[in-house]
C-alpha cells in the first residue's frame, strides 16, 4: 500500500486516550506481541514521554519513553507496517530523545528483539551500542525470543 499522505506532512503530538484504538491497531499490525490498551493506559496515567506521529485522520507512528533521574527509557517505537522504511521512526525516536534530553535524561537503554536487524541498524545509526542481552525476553508464541540490550548518551542525534 502507497501512503496518501506524503512523509513531511506528519506531524508529532502528545498521545491522547482517544488515540489509543489507533495505536492498538498499529501494535497489532507490527508486532506479534503487541502491548495491551490498559498498557499505554499506565503508560498516559504515568506520565511518560507517550507520542505519535499523525495526519490528520491517521496516526502512522507511536513511541513511549520512561524518563527519571538522569536516564531514560525507550519502552516502545512502533511504526505501522505500510509506513516503515520511511524515517518516521528516526523522526519519532529523535524526537523522544529530544524530550528526554530536555528533561535532564544524559543515558537512554532500550531492549530490542535480536531478531530485528532494521530496527538494531537504526538505533546503531544514532549511536547506540549493544551492552548485553536479556534471554528469553520476548514472548513468541510458545517460545520466547532474546533481547540486545543498547544505551547511547543522550544528546543531539
Amino acid at each position: 500500500m502507497i501512503p496518501s499522505t506524503p512523509v513531511n506532512e506528519y506531524f508529532a503530538r502528545a498521545m491522547r486516550s482517544s488515540d489509543l484504538d489507533l495505536v492498538v491497531k498499529n501494535e497489532a499490525a507490527a508486532y506479534t506481541s503487541p502491548w495491551s490498551k490498559r498498557v499505554f493506559v499506565d503508560c498516559l496515567r504515568a506520565g511518560y514521554q507517550c507520542w505519535v506521529l499523525a495526519s490528520k485522520n491517521k496516526i502512522v507512528a507511536h513511541g513511549v519513553m520512561s524518563v527519571a533521574i538522569g536516564e531514560c527509557h525507550l519502552l516502545t517505537l512502533c511504526v505501522a507496517p505500510e509506513f516503515q522504511r520511511q524515517g518516521l521512526g528516526r523522526r519519532l525516536f529523535s524526537l523522544l530523545l529530544a524530550r528526554a534530553a530536555k528533561l535532564d535524561a544524559e543515558t537512554c537503554f532500550l531492549e530490542v528483539r535480536k531478531s530485528n536487524e532494521p530496527a538494531i541498524a537504526l538505533y546503531q545509526s544514532m549511536g547506540f551500542s549493544q551492552i548485553g542481552e536479556r534471554k528469553g525476553y520476548y514472548p513468541d508464541g510458545a517460545d520466547r525470543e532474546d533481547a540486545v540490550v543498547m544505551s547511547a548518551a543522550v544528546g543531539p542525534h
